[in-house]
């Protein structure tokens, strides 16, 4: 593990918030999963592709994707029963990895940079230890690798929901009692440390979000199905066995860049250095004042870290036209 390098501010594109990329469903499989592009502007551009957390959807990456353009053709897709995608038939990290392993095969644009968020992140990470062919670079913001101590998470007020008998039923039933405009706040308070570096544009995008969850009749079954998934996946890490997290985290091979903010309040603080460490070829930032979604609340940073990174990876692959 070393500290991640961040490229010259000055070589970013100037400030300004991008429009909401446009989307497309496509039917893989016999399931349709929603897509959102950004075509990139640079003529050397690499293909990579994006995966939000829980409850999140593709529009998380719209800054970044735009501040990365010149140098990556971005997809973020919408994972089974969240955004804009169908529900799936079964919500484990496995089961979303074996999705993005096949959307990366469907669209032959592998190998990819790779980006995961949160619920995304611990995706990317078995996608990049078992099909490295797949993965050119692995960005990682806040991944939600294994940790037990539930106490450092607001999502552990969620834990007794499992135990209930479909307990979907009464998540659905609190999303009811709220407004839209009440939950939009409420789960953006929970991501971001700093609300004044959202701009309107995005908080409007993230209410037409809600919205668009209080029309699914799936999504509270996706919501609960999927966090009993990823609590589980935690509980197998801690036991002998191939499928643990922590294992193939040190399987991957691909160069990383992992991102954590200290006031993260939905995953353990501890486990982006946690996760740094365990990943061979790693790269670790970690940001003061940021909480769970560095990647909205601070794109331009994220960015200088990740062309960082591609710089290294290009150096390293015999590239002699990348700045430091």
């Amino acid at each position: 593990m070393k500290r991640a390098t961040l490229w010259p501010d000055d070589r970013l594109p100037a400030h300004r918030p991008p429009p909401p990329w446009p989307g497309r469903p496509v039917r893989l499989d016999g399931t349709v999963t929603y897509v959102r592009e950004t075509p990139a502007t640079g003529p050397d551009a690499e293909p990579a592709l994006y995966l939000h957390g829980l409850g999140g959807s593709s529009q998380n990456w719209t800054d970044l994707a735009g501040l990365l353009a010149d140098r990556l053709d971005g997809q973020a897709i919408d994972l089974p029963g969240f955004g804009r995608s169908e529900p799936g038939r079964r919500y484990t990290v496995a089961s979303f990895a074996d999705l993005t392993v096949r959307w990366i095969e469907h669209t032959d644009r592998g190998p990819v940079h790779l980006f995961g968020n949160s619920l995304g992140g611990a995706v990317a990470v078995r996608v990049a230890a078992l099909r490295p062919d797949l993965v050119r670079t692995l960005t990682l913001i806040s991944p939600a690798l294994p940790f037990l101590d539930f106490r450092r998470s607001l999502q552990g007020r969620m834990l007794p929901v499992l135990a209930i008998p479909r307990g979907e039923r009464l998540v659905a039933w609190r999303l009811a009692q709220l407004a839209p405009e009440v939950m939009a706040e409420q789960v953006m308070a929970a991501c971001v440390a700093d609300l004044s570096r959202i701009s309107e544009q995005r908080r409007a995008e993230a209410l037409e979000e809600i919205r668009v969850r209080y029309e699914a009749d799936h999504y509270a079954a996706a919501y609960v199905r999927t966090f009993r998934g990823l609590v589980s996946s935690f509980l197998r890490s801690y036991l002998p066995g191939p499928d643990s997290l922590w294992r193939l985290a040190g399987a991957v091979t691909a160069p990383t860049l992992v991102v954590g903010g200290r006031q993260d309040r939905l995953v353990d603080v501890r486990v982006a250095p946690q996760a740094a460490r365990a990943i061979p070829d790693s790269r670790l930032l970690m940001l003061d004042g940021v909480g769970h979604v560095a990647q909205l609340e601070v794109p331009r940073t994220v960015a200088r870290a990740v062309l960082g990174l591609l710089g290294e990876s290009q150096r390293t692959n015999g590239r002699s036209d990348v700045a430091p």
